[in-house]
């Protein structure tokens, strides 16, 4: 039987949460509230549409475990919080930035562009020393200004120990920037015990939001570093004193929304984010790793299949990764997509990443097709 909040297709199972998520009941109904409300009144409840701006500041703070919502920017997406990031820095030549050879685009082109400032991008093979941290240190040198690091690698799945990374970076004044899209509403995530400097995702993969809106959280001190690179009326500390002469730049990180916020985009990701806060990210969490140990554990223990994720006992995601023995990975995926299993093809194998609504029959269902 189907979640409640998730009244998905019956012939789908929907095994897909690390590239775009299916919307909670709660935030298709937010949406349809706000479009008729909107229809009918235009901006007469705009007030009411920035206390919701407001509160979803509070729901990604906690989420976050940031000290402040005023720590808390409403961007469109993870490239666009890495750009903040990259082109705000006042790089020199002879700089380096330390990452690995697993990132997703979006956390490589930003720090590759810097090429011609003479800044080098290092990638580590996460693979290549007792542990993928281990990995990234051996990159580090005085010259290193920044480790930017996805906190679960898209494909693999594999989970970096950031609270590690974080004190690495700590103890040499190393800028620490995380890539979490893939932790973000799937585990438990917290900004302070990890030290992190500058954390970004998107809303619409394991937060169940939509396209077009995401996070960027700065620490206060990193956040003074940033010069910016993009200007307009939000940002501004007066906001709405449009007759704003001279003007100051917003003292929070409010100053990184140059323009008029996506209304819309807020109702609906409030809405997603408030499930997860009701049920609880520790039982979010549990749930997510219950499921993809299900899948690692039946794909281990069948002679047909291979599994390709890490398994790292104390750091888990809820992405596996696995490959058919005999079969090339397009005609698995093929296979699996037009039986309704919605999944992904990614790092030479197919990825499967459910969340923790997807019921252990559906995994069932999923894992008897892979294994045909």
């Amino acid at each position: 039987m189907n979640h409640p909040e998730f009244p998905l297709n019956a012939n789908l199972t929907y095994l897909n949460h690390a590239a775009v998520a299916p919307w909670p009941k709660r935030t298709s109904a937010a949406v349809i509230q706000f479009a008729e409300q909107n229809c009918q009144f235009g901006s007469h409840f705009y007030l009411d549409w920035l206390k919701k701006e407001n509160l979803i500041r509070s729901q990604l703070q906690s989420l976050l475990n940031a000290g402040s919502p005023d720590d808390i920017a409403l961007i469109k997406n993870t490239s666009e919080g890495l750009s903040f990031v990259a082109y705000g820095l006042p790089w020199q030549t002879g700089d380096n930035i330390v990452s690995s050879n697993e990132e997703f685009p979006s956390n490589r082109l930003p720090w590759q562009s810097l090429a011609n400032q003479g800044v080098e991008f290092r990638q580590a093979d996460l693979h290549s020393t007792a542990s993928p941290e281990d990995a990234l240190f051996a990159l580090v040198d005085r010259h290193t200004r920044l480790l930017t690091i996805s906190s679960i690698q898209f494909a693999s799945g594999l989970r970096m120990d950031l609270q590690r990374i974080g004190e690495f970076c700590r103890q040499r004044d190393i800028l620490f920037c995380i890539d979490a899209i893939q932790s973000l509403g799937a585990v438990q995530f917290d900004v302070q015990a990890y030290h992190a400097d500058f954390v970004m995702a998107d809303g619409h993969k394991w937060m169940f939001g939509p396209e077009g809106l995401g996070v960027f959280y700065s620490h206060p001190q990193a956040r003074e570093k940033l010069r910016l690179t993009q200007y307009g009326w939000h940002m501004l500390k007066d906001t709405h004193n449009y007759e704003n002469l001279p003007w100051e730049i917003h003292p929070t990180a409010r100053r990184f929304e140059c323009g008029s916020p996506n209304m819309l985009g807020i109702h609906a990701f409030s809405a997603s984010l408030s499930l997860l806060l009701e049920t609880g990210m520790a039982a979010v969490e549990a749930l997510v790793l219950e499921r993809s140990d299900y899948l690692k554990q039946a794909i281990q223990a069948n002679p047909k299949l291979e599994l390709l994720s890490a398994c790292r006992s104390h750091l888990k995601s809820g992405i596996v990764l696995f490959k058919h023995r005999t079969l090339p990975n397009e005609t698995l995926y093929k296979h699996l997509q037009q039986n309704g299993v919605v999944c992904a093809l990614r790092g030479g194998g197919v990825r499967f990443s459910p969340h923790f609504y997807n019921t252990l029959s559906e995994l069932d269902y999923a894992l008897e097709l892979a294994s045909t």
